[in-house]
């Protein structure tokens, strides 16, 4: 699964760079498919929405720190752990109960992610 932050983040932004995916970002920034990834043609996220690569998507969160579901990859094929909750010192970054996935479709997302 996904994994989330939630509104119990201080704004700290200490797992923002620890993300290998680029799949976090501050409260009210905008994101896009191809920041940190290898993306360079029309994606289709989990909606069924195909965007552009540099397309500026909508915030998840206007207020705290946001995973890019689409970009999440629970740091599998990068790390033993999710990299975000593993310095996050409030404990706030947490699966998703929404996206719960299985460890071959993080990996076939991380190698669609990174070629």
């Amino acid at each position: 699964m996904a994994i989330m932050i939630t509104d119990d983040c201080i704004n700290c932004g200490a797992c923002e760079p620890e993300c290998p995916n680029n799949a976090i970002y501050e409260g009210g920034v905008e994101w896009t498919i191809s920041d940190g990834t290898a993306i360079s043609e029309p994606y289709t996220i989990e909606t069924g929405e195909t965007i552009e690569p540099d397309e500026e998507q909508e915030p998840v969160s206007d207020e705290f720190y946001y995973i890019v579901p689409d970009k999440c990859t629970e740091c599998v094929g990068f790390h033993e752990e999710p990299q975000c909750a593993a310095v996050c010192p409030v404990d706030c970054c947490v699966p998703d109960p929404e996206r719960e996935e299985s460890e071959a479709v993080l990996a076939a997302r991380q190698k669609t992610l990174h070629g």
